[in-house]
């Protein structure tokens, strides 16, 4: 078979590229190595956890990144919260 260049342009898509090629290696080698009527058992049963600790490692990944692009640019403007003192206070009732 001849080899496949993949080309990552972010350091989340090199992770994901790395992660899926090794999976993917682990699929092959247990489908390989299971006896007849066992393929199928022994590879979702691979596949499964594995592929969700891959999604959890993506969103992880992703969310860093996102974090550390936010700590860069600094804090979003938000309103100010107001001190318990200055706000208005209510008036008593002096009709009763």
């Amino acid at each position: 078979m001849n080899p496949h260049l993949f080309r990552a342009e972010t350091p989340l898509q090199a992770l994901l590229l790395e992660q899926a090629l090794l999976l993917a290696k682990q699929l092959e080698h247990t489908a390989n190595a299971a006896p007849d009527g066992q393929v199928l058992a022994r590879v979702e049963a691979l596949a499964v956890p594995a592929t969700r600790e891959l999604a959890r490692r993506a969103v992880e990944a992703t969310l860093q990144t996102q974090a550390e692009v936010a700590e860069k640019k600094g804090h979003r403007a938000a309103p100010a919260p107001a001190d318990a003192a200055s706000a208005p206070k209510d008036t008593p009732d002096t009709t009763s």
